[in-house]
């Protein structure tokens, strides 16, 4: 009877020994949690990514750890190497920011981190993916918008190129004559101009002074002037177009630059005497 009696007494003590490993646990998890941080802020990512690994070991549930963790591997990433180290801390980030969105699927920070990390690695077709998810989760994001149409640019150019030169045409407006490249070439990218035209039509449209964006609609024009395969007056208007977003994007910088210039005068004051 003694020992049945002493079995829910034993239980409880259990219990309460669990609760208290879990709570001192979680205190460690947030003292490793800003240690990252810190490390992380002085640019000590390999500490930094230590200290967050523990932190995610010692408390799971935390939020933020496995997003810096993510982040904090995405920072050791360099934009377009292809090495294996680099693929490898590429692949780690991406895997991070994936747990984070198991959880949390709209995780804003989680999808942009994975597209940003596709684009960075050259991988295009998965870039776009999880820059049109962002625009699923937020359809004003502009910079989505802005990166979705660097791609195409990026794709069409590098499909144009080889074409052109072929054919010894050295400036953007010399017609593609050879009607069957031509056409092949507008097959490949008439959708990629369009896409990409419309997307950073729209992240002007969010954000009137994107003064990079209407830059990459004047090149995407310049592509588009590619495809006209023979009719001479479209492919005038097109680089018209081209010249006509130059302007724009000059305008806006100029607009930006006084913008920024007014803000930091008015931060200075001056002695009265």
């Amino acid at each position: 009877m003694n020992r049945i009696a002493r079995l829910p007494v034993m239980a409880a003590v259990l219990c309460a020994a669990l609760v208290l490993i879990t709570g001192c646990n979680r205190l460690k998890a947030r003292d490793q949690l800003n240690k990252g941080v810190e490390a992380f802020k002085t640019a000590h990512y390999a500490t930094a990514i230590n200290h967050f690994q523990q932190a995610v070991q010692l408390d799971p549930s935390l939020p933020m750890a496995r997003l810096y963790l993510a982040t904090a591997y995405a920072q050791q990433v360099v934009p377009n190497l292809q090495t294996p180290d680099n693929l490898k801390a590429a692949n780690l980030a991406i895997q991070n920011f994936q747990d984070v969105l198991d959880k949390d699927p709209n995780n804003l920070n989680a999808l942009k981190g994975i597209a940003s990390l596709y684009f960075n690695t050259q991988n295009f077709d998965k870039a776009k993916e999880y820059q049109n998810k962002v625009l699923a989760v937020d359809p004003n994001d502009a910079s989505a918008d802005y990166t979705i149409g660097v791609i195409d640019w990026t794709v069409a150019y590098k499909n144009a190129m080889p074409v052109r030169q072929s054919f010894g045409l050295q400036k953007d407006g010399q017609p593609i004559k050879d009607k069957k490249a031509c056409a092949a070439l507008a097959d490949k990218n008439g959708p990629l101009v369009q896409e990409g035209l419309n997307a950073l039509q729209k992240a002007v449209q969010i954000r009137p002074n994107y003064e990079a964006a209407m830059a990459y609609i004047n090149l995407l024009y310049r592509r588009k002037a590619d495809l006209e395969c023979g009719d001479d007056a479209a492919m005038k208007a097109d680089m018209a177009q081209a010249d006509v977003w130059v302007q724009k994007a000059f305008a806006a910088r100029k607009a930006n630059e006084e913008k920024k210039n007014q803000q930091t005068t008015k931060g200075i004051v001056l002695d009265q005497k």
